[in-house]
C-alpha cells in the first residue's frame, strides 16, 4: 500500500490538504501517428496505481474487443475514448487525464498526431508547461516530429522530453538511440525550446516510464516520471511584471468597490502604486481580498479582488499594472495565428478578438507569410485555411494592452471569434506591437500606404479585383457587351465600374488626338486609372479599341498576375461596317476621319487573350454568360 493510499484511508482531510498544496504540472504528449502516445499515458496511470478497480475491469473488457496487445490489457484504451479513435487506433481529439504522485499532481493532454488535427494539438499545448515528444525508434525523426516541435516552440513551452519509444522492437540498441538524439538536437537548433531532455522507453513493457527496468543498463539517466516530478517550472511564470486583467467590478454596497481578476503575471502588494490601462490613471492598492480573507500580497496565478484609494474609471477588460513596467498599448500588432475554422480567414473581415478579459472588434489586415508546418518553409498567401499557421498583422478598433507572448503567455495570447456564430476561429500569439511610422521611399515622392489594404477591400466585396479589358474593332460590340456585363455583375451583388473609350475622352483624355502617340498615352492613362480601381477592390470593365499589343501589354504589366483579363471581341470588319452605329466607317472611307482603326490604321489582334467572344454569331446574353463563367473559374467572383 502506498503512502497516499494509507493517508486516504486514515485521514482523508489531511490527504486533501496535502493534495491542494502540491505543485501542478501540465504536460502534453505529441508525436507521429502510432508512436505510442496513448499507451505511454496509460502506462503512467497504470504503474502509478491511478486506475480504479471498476475502470480496470472496463479496460479488460474493452481490450478484448478493441485491444491490440493480445491477452494483456491495452493501456492505450484508457485515453482513446472516442469510438472512432478505437476503431482507427489513432487519437483525434485532445484527451485530458489527471493523476498525482507523492511529489506532484499532473494534468496530461494527449494530443493528436495527424496534420489535420493541428488545431487540436495547439489547444492542448496552449496551457502546458512541458511537452513529451515521442519518437518511434523504428522510424526516427519524422516530418510530424518537426511539425509538433515547431508548434511546441511556437506556443512557448520551455521544457521538452524526447521519449524514444518502442526500444524493445529495436533490440534496445544504444547506438540507434544516440543517432536519434543527435538528429533531434540538430532540429532543436532552429527552435526556441531551452530545456530538452532525452529518455529511451518502452511504453508497452513499462521500461523507463515509471520504473527503470533491466533491458537498457547502458542508460543511467532518470525515468520519464523522475523528470516529470523534478523539472523546475518556477521560472516559467513571470513574477517581474504585474498584470491583473480586470474580469469583474465587484460593487456589493456603497462602501466597497473592488476589481476582480486572476493575476496573469507578477506580484501585487498592499500599498503598491498601480496604473489602469488603457486610461493610464494611477492610484494605490488599499486592500487585497480573497475568499480566505485579506492578504498583504498576492502573486500569479492567484484570483484576487483589489480595492484602490481613488475612484478611477476601471471596467471589465482593463488592466492594472506597475507604471514602470507597463505592457504595450496599441491598436495594431503582429502575431502568429493558428486558424481553427473550416471557413478560411480573409484579411479585412471583421472578427471579435479576446485578449484576457478584453473583447474588441478588429480585422486581420494582412498575412505576412504562411509557414508550412512540415518543412518550416515560408510562403505568401491571400487567405488562411484550416490548421494553417501564419504571421499576420491585426488591427483593433480601440487601444488594447498586451505583452509579447514570449514574456507573458496570459497577456500575449488572444483568440479570434466569428461575429455570427460566436465560435472560436483562430488562436494568436503576440510578437510585437505595431506603432505608426513614416518611411521615405524616395527623395521627393512617397507612396502613402493605406490603413485599409486592397485585399481587405476585395474581401469586403466578396470578389477578386481585376481589369476586364474588352478589345476589338469599332462596332464589334465591345461597349454593348461591357454595359450588359456591368449590369449582370450589379444584379449579382458585385462591385464594378465601366470605363468606356468615348466617355474617357470627354474628360480625362480630352486633350489627346488619335495619332499613334496619343493612342499610346490614352491607354497608359486608362491603365493607371484602372490600377487605382483595382486597388479599391473594384472589378473594372473597359471597352477600348486599344489596337496595339504593346499598349495592352503595358497595362497588363501594371497589374498583378491574374488581374488583367483580356477579352477579344472578334467580330469581322464586314459585320462592324454593316453595324456602323456611329457612321464612322463611312466617314473614314470618305476620308473625313484620319487614322481610323481597320481602315487606314492597323489593329493588332490579341495572340493569347484569356477569352475570345464572337459577337457576330452569339447574342449579347451569351457573350456575357461566357465572361461570367470565366470569372467564376478563375476565382474572381467569390460570392454564392
Amino acid at each position: 500500500m502506498s503512502a497516499q493510499e494509507k493517508l486516504i484511508r486514515d485521514d482523508i482531510e489531511a490527504y486533501l490538504k496535502q493534495y491542494q498544496q502540491k505543485e501542478l504540472l501540465r504536460f502534453i504528449t505529441c508525436g507521429s501517428v502510432d508512436d505510442g502516445k496513448s499507451t505511454l499515458i496509460g502506462r503512467l496511470l497504470y504503474d502509478t496505481d491511478m486506475i480504479f478497480d471498476d475502470h480496470m475491469a472496463s479496460l479488460e473488457k474493452d481490450s478484448r474487443k478493441h485491444g491490440t496487445t493480445g491477452a494483456a490489457p491495452d493501456l492505450a484504451l484508457l485515453v482513446d475514448g472516442l469510438q472512432s479513435e478505437r476503431e482507427q487506433g489513432i487519437t483525434i481529439d485532445v484527451a485530458y487525464r489527471y493523476f498525482n504522485t507523492e511529489k506532484r499532481k499532473f494534468i496530461i493532454a494527449d494530443t493528436p498526431g495527424h496534420e489535420q488535427y493541428t488545431r487540436n494539438m495547439a489547444t492542448g499545448a496552449s496551457t502546458a508547461n512541458l511537452a513529451v515528444i515521442l519518437i518511434d525508434a523504428r522510424k526516427g525523426v519524422l516530418t510530424q516530429t518537426r511539425r509538433h516541435s515547431f508548434i511546441v516552440s511556437l506556443l512557448g513551452i520551455k521544457h521538452a522530453v524526447v521519449a524514444v519509444n518502442k526500444m524493445d522492437l529495436m533490440g534496445y540498441d544504444q547506438d540507434l538511440y544516440q543517432r536519434i538524439c543527435d538528429d533531434y538536437r540538430e532540429l532543436a537548433k532552429s527552435l526556441n525550446i531551452p530545456d530538452v531532455r532525452f529518455v529511451p522507453v518502452s511504453a508497452l513493457k513499462g521500461e523507463n516510464v515509471v520504473h527503470r527496468g533491466e533491458s537498457m543498463p547502458w542508460y543511467h539517466g532518470p525515468t520519464l516520471l523522475d523528470i516529470l516530478e523534478t523539472v523546475d517550472v518556477s521560472d516559467d511564470v513571470n513574477f517581474k511584471d504585474l498584470r491583473l486583467p480586470v474580469q469583474y467590478v465587484n460593487r456589493p454596497n456603497l462602501n466597497f468597490r473592488g476589481f476582480c481578476g486572476t493575476l496573469a503575471a507578477g506580484v501585487i502588494k498592499k500599498g503598491d502604486a498601480v496604473m489602469a490601462l488603457p486610461s493610464r490613471r494611477s492610484s494605490k492598492v488599499t486592500s487585497i481580498v480573497t475568499y480566505e480573507g485579506e492578504l498583504e500580497e498576492a502573486f500569479a496565478p492567484m484570483a484576487v479582488t483589489v480595492t484602490l484609494a481613488d475612484e478611477i474609471d476601471i471596467s471589465r477588460g482593463d488592466m492594472l499594472v506597475h507604471s514602470e513596467r507597463s505592457p504595450e498599448v496599441s491598436t495594431s500588432l503582429d502575431a502568429w495565428l493558428i486558424w481553427m475554422a473550416d471557413a478560411p480567414m480573409l484579411p479585412g473581415k471583421q472578427y471579435i478578438f479576446k485578449i484576457g478579459a478584453k473583447s474588441v472588434f478588429g480585422v486581420i489586415e494582412r498575412i505576412h507569410h504562411v509557414v508550412d508546418v512540415n518543412t518550416l518553409e515560408k510562403d505568401f498567401a491571400d487567405e488562411l485555411k484550416l490548421n494553417q499557421i501564419a504571421q499576420c498583422r491585426v488591427s483593433f478598433n480601440e487601444p488594447v494592452a498586451f505583452d509579447a507572448y514570449t514574456s507573458s503567455r496570459a497577456t500575449g495570447s488572444f483568440i479570434a471569434v466569428d461575429r455570427l456564430s460566436n465560435g472560436t476561429v483562430g488562436a494568436g500569439m503576440v510578437i510585437r506591437a505595431v506603432q505608426p511610422m513614416l518611411q521615405d521611399r524616395s527623395e521627393n515622392v512617397v507612396w502613402h500606404e493605406h490603413k485599409v489594404s486592397r485585399v481587405q477591400r476585395a474581401n469586403q466585396k466578396g470578389q477578386q479585383p481585376c481589369v476586364i479589358w474588352l478589345t476589338g474593332l469599332s462596332g464589334s460590340g465591345k461597349s454593348t457587351v461591357a454595359n450588359a456585363l456591368e449590369q449582370q455583375l450589379f444584379l449579382e451583388g458585385y462591385h464594378s465600374y465601366l470605363l468606356d473609350g468615348d466617355n474617357v475622352r470627354h474628360g480625362l483624355n480630352k486633350d489627346l488626338s488619335f495619332s499613334d502617340e496619343a493612342r499610346v498615352e490614352n491607354i497608359r492613362r486608362i491603365g493607371e486609372v484602372a490600377k487605382l480601381f483595382v486597388d479599391a477592390g473594384i472589378i473594372v470593365i473597359t471597352a477600348f479599341i486599344s489596337p496595339f499589343r504593346a499598349d495592352r501589354r503595358l497595362v497588363r504589366e501594371l497589374l498583378e498576375t491574374g488581374e488583367f483579363v483580356e477579352v477579344f471581341v472578334d467580330t469581322p470588319i464586314e459585320v462592324c461596317e454593316r453595324r456602323d452605329p456611329k457612321g464612322l466607317y463611312a466617314k473614314a472611307r470618305a476620308g473625313e476621319i484620319k487614322n481610323f482603326t481597320g481602315i487606314d490604321a492597323p489593329y493588332e489582334a490579341p495572340q493569347a487573350a484569356e477569352l475570345t467572344l464572337h459577337n457576330d454569331r452569339d447574342s449579347v446574353e451569351q457573350c456575357v454568360a461566357q465572361v461570367m463563367a470565366h470569372l467564376r473559374r478563375q476565382g474572381i467572383l467569390k460570392q454564392g
